[in-house]
C-alpha cells in the first residue's frame, strides 16, 4: 500500500527481545478514543487527551502490552492540514503522554482518501480503516502477535478493522461511541465484544484476556 505517515516511540522492550518475541498489543483509535473528538485536528493546541487516557496507556506499559495508535487522518488528503501539521499534532500527543509517564509503542496513520484530494494522498489504499493494513504493518514492524491483540475505538469502522484480523473489538462510549451505542446498536456490524465507558475501562477488560500478567 502507499507509504503512510508513521511516528514511533522507543519501545520499552529491548530491541533484540522485540525482534525475537512477539508481543501482545492493543490497537487504539486516536480521535474520540484516546483524545477528544473535535473534528479535524489542524493545530497541536486542539489536541487534548481524554480523562484517564494517560492512565490507560500507562496501564498497558506496566503490563508489557504494546500500545499502538492506528488512525485515519484524511484531512491531509482533503487539504485541511499538511503532513507537517499532522506530525506536530502527534508530537503533542506523545508529549502529553510523556508528561504523565506513559508512552505509545507506535502511531500509525493513514493520510489517504479514496476519492478526494490529489495523488499520492488520493488513493484506494489498504491502510484506511476499516481495512486492516495499519495493524498488519504495525505487527510486522514492531513484532506484535495478532493472535494476542485487541482493537479499541469509538466507531463501527474501528471494530470492523480489528474483526478483519480476528481481533476482539471494544467500543468506548467517548467520542462517537455513545451515540453509536444508544441509537444505532442494532445496526452495529460487527457488534462489539465489549462496551466500555472509556479507554481505561476498555484496557482493564482487555488485559486479562490477552493472557498477560499485570
Amino acid at each position: 500500500w502507499p507509504q503512510g505517515v508513521i511516528f514511533l516511540e522507543e519501545s520499552a522492550a529491548a530491541p533484540y527481545t522485540a525482534r525475537v518475541a512477539s508481543r501482545p498489543a492493543v490497537f487504539i483509535d486516536r480521535d474520540g478514543t484516546l483524545t477528544e473528538e473535535v473534528g479535524y485536528v489542524n493545530h497541536p493546541l486542539r489536541l487534548k487527551l481524554l480523562p484517564r487516557s494517560a492512565q490507560a496507556i500507562r496501564r498497558l506499559n506496566q503490563a508489557g502490552i504494546a500500545a499502538v495508535v492506528v488512525t485515519n487522518q484524511a484531512g491531509v488528503a482533503r487539504g485541511y492540514f499538511s503532513e507537517e501539521v499532522l506530525a506536530s499534532v502527534n508530537a503533542a500527543l506523545l508529549g502529553q503522554l510523556k508528561e504523565a509517564n506513559a508512552h505509545l509503542d507506535g502511531i500509525y496513520v493513514c493520510p489517504h482518501h479514496p476519492w478526494e484530494g490529489v495523488p499520492p494522498f488520493r488513493a484506494d489504499c489498504e491502510c484506511r480503516k476499516p481495512r486492516p493494513g495499519l495493524l498488519r504493518r504495525a505487527a510486522d514492524e514492531l513484532g506484535l502477535d495478532l493472535a494476542c491483540a485487541a482493537m479499541v475505538g469509538d466507531k463501527p469502522s474501528d471494530l470492523a478493522t480489528g474483526r478483519a484480523l480476528g481481533l476482539p473489538g471494544v467500543l468506548v462510549l467517548t467520542g462517537y461511541g455513545l451515540g453509536e451505542w444508544e441509537y444505532r446498536r442494532a445496526a452495529l456490524q460487527p457488534p462489539p465484544d465489549h462496551v466500555a465507558a472509556d479507554l481505561l475501562d476498555a484496557v482493564e477488560w482487555v488485559i486479562p484476556r490477552l493472557s498477560v500478567s499485570p
